[in-house]
């Protein structure tokens, strides 16, 4: 092992507890040099805080002002160059197509996790097993975006009609459908953008199942009860007590999964790495900072992607401020 390494870990292990005590020495012994105890608890808390408000400050707050000031320079940073780099995004073909598929993927990836996420809570909420239910369809979401996107590309591999397909779906669609053409899923538009939408289905369904059954077992019993008595079937307590019911979650888990979806990346780089159409804005920045050396477009790309998730966040936290209250 390298000396380095351990020197470093040693020093973690006992440089760290041993600057948290002086600070919390240090910070006692100043604060009561202030007179009077309550003027020294109004103090205390922003004695505490003020580490955290400094990485806040530091790592957050500096990194953004700074990503906007870039945004309007040139490659290089060397000049000014207004909104020049923004009518770029707006007017390239490449940027076009980025935002063109992060729209689809808003629409179609939210609306299907959601939508399975509810049903799936709903029906296994219903059966014997169900912890056991759950427990598969989560178990995607402990597999890292990287790892579902080299696993996922197996399965879609593409081989000619008549020799022995070696991806699972063109096996699986072969063997089920007479006559079947296997088709090459991330090479052919539009169809690969769909393709790897699915990788992310299947890994973040298990996701909105958990938050959405949550959500479905404070529902009273006696409420679902009442309607069946008074002779409601199965589809109308669904629409008239459970969606209403469960609205404020979904809303929650719709909004949570757009600011996810906006920040698509590391699927479409492993996959596809965003060629044949299926870039989305998240790789096509990564191109333009490492790949074309343009700091100025790329950090347009990035406050353009903070100003679209700014207001799912506030929704988010309206949300939870009025679950709060």
């Amino acid at each position: 092992m390298n000396i380095k390494i351990v020197i470093l870990a040693i020093g973690a292990v006992i440089g760290v507890p041993v600057i948290l005590m002086a600070y919390i020495m240090f910070g006692e012994r100043l604060i009561g040099k202030f007179k009077g105890k309550k003027r020294q608890a109004k103090i205390r808390p922003w004695f505490w805080l003020s580490p955290a408000f400094i990485l806040l400050f530091v790592f957050l707050i500096y990194p953004v002002i700074n990503t906007i000031i870039l945004s309007f320079e040139n490659a290089n940073s060397t000049g000014f160059v207004g909104l020049k780099n923004y009518i770029f995004i707006f007017t390239s073909r490449a940027t076009l197509i980025a935002l063109k598929n992060n729209l689809l993927w808003l629409v179609f990836v939210t609306l299907v996790t959601v939508t399975l996420g509810l049903l799936i809570a709903v029906l296994t909420d219903r059966i014997k097993y169900e912890s056991v239910a759950k427990a598969f369809i989560f178990l995607p979401m402990a597999i890292s975006a990287v790892a579902a996107g080299v696993i996922w590309k197996f399965m879609y591999e593409f081989k000619p009609k008549g020799t022995e397909q070696i991806g699972t779906v063109n096996a699986v669609l072969s063997a089920v459908i007479p006559n079947f053409e296997p088709k090459a899923w991330l090479f052919n538009p539009p169809i690969n953008t769909f393709a790897l939408m699915i990788v992310y289905i299947w890994m973040w369904t298990g996701f909105c199942m958990i938050i959405l059954s949550a959500g479905l077992k404070g529902i009273p019993d006696s409420l679902l009860e009442a309607a069946r008595i008074d002779g409601a079937n199965e589809w109308k307590i669904f629409w008239r007590i459970i969606i209403p019911t469960m609205a404020s979650t979904i809303i929650v888990v719709a909004t949570t999964m757009v600011i996810n979806v906006l920040k698509i990346f590391d699927i479409v780089y492993v996959m596809t790495n965003g060629t044949l159409g299926t870039e989305v804005i998240a790789n096509r920045m990564y191109k333009e900072m490492f790949n074309f050396r343009n700091y100025g477009r790329a950090s347009a790309i990035a406050v353009i992607l903070l100003i679209a998730i700014i207001p799912v966040m506030l929704v988010n936290i309206k949300r939870f401020g009025q679950k709060r209250s």
